[in-house]
């Protein structure tokens, strides 16, 4: 601030660049159901004017790097599964205590060490891309789950003659090796189908 006696005659203000994605970033988040927060060391008015402009609500600002952490403990404790996304050596200490860390790339080494997963491009849009490849690989973590599941369920019961007695069914090992196979195949291929996945 500059003054003449009790007059303001000049300012001069600093502030971060906000990424051209970041806007559209927490919006993707958003609809697929993030709750996005934004943890920042800088004064209430900037956060919130950083606020304004991506479409973020929630914010904790005036946060001491050392307290970042704690503020992700807090949120932990509320019954939140936390991700959290940062780039300096202040995001560090909250990038290992959040239930995953995601760094940018193009940040610093210590925040890439802390963190669970490494974006390497420095677009935000990645975040919701990450969000997105995690979900599809659980859906398909349980869809071979299940299959495994029937298959043994069947397999297993037929192999050891249980139905032999009572239907005349029983299993030869020649078929059974086959059978085996085909599950493996199944399987393999349907996890194989995560290659053809878009971040994007």
């Amino acid at each position: 601030y500059f003054t003449e006696g009790d007059r303001l005659i000049g300012v001069i203000a600093a502030a971060d660049e906000v990424k051209p994605t970041a806007a559209g970033a927490v919006e993707k988040l958003r609809k697929l159901g993030v709750e996005v927060v934004l943890l920042t060391g800088d004064n209430s008015a900037a956060a919130a004017s950083v606020g304004r402009e991506v479409g973020i609500t929630r914010i904790i600002s005036e946060v001491l790097p050392q307290n970042k952490e704690e503020e992700i403990r807090k949120l932990q404790l509320a019954g939140k599964c936390v991700a959290m996304v940062g780039d300096g050596i202040n995001d560090a200490p909250a990038l290992a205590a959040a239930d995953v860390g995601i760094a940018i790339g193009a940040g610093t080494d210590i925040a890439i060490e802390s963190a669970d997963i490494v974006l390497m491009r420095d677009d935000l849009f990645d975040v919701a891309g990450v969000l997105k490849l995690s979900r599809a690989v659980i859906k398909n973590i349980k869809q071979n789950l299940f299959w495994a599941f029937f298959y043994n369920i069947i397999g297993i019961p037929l192999a050891a003659g249980l139905f032999y007695v009572s239907f005349g069914l029983k299993l030869s090992p020649m078929f059974a090796a086959f059978a085996m196979s085909l599950s493996s195949v199944f399987v393999v291929s349907n996890a194989l189908r995560l290659r053809r996945f878009k971040i994007v």
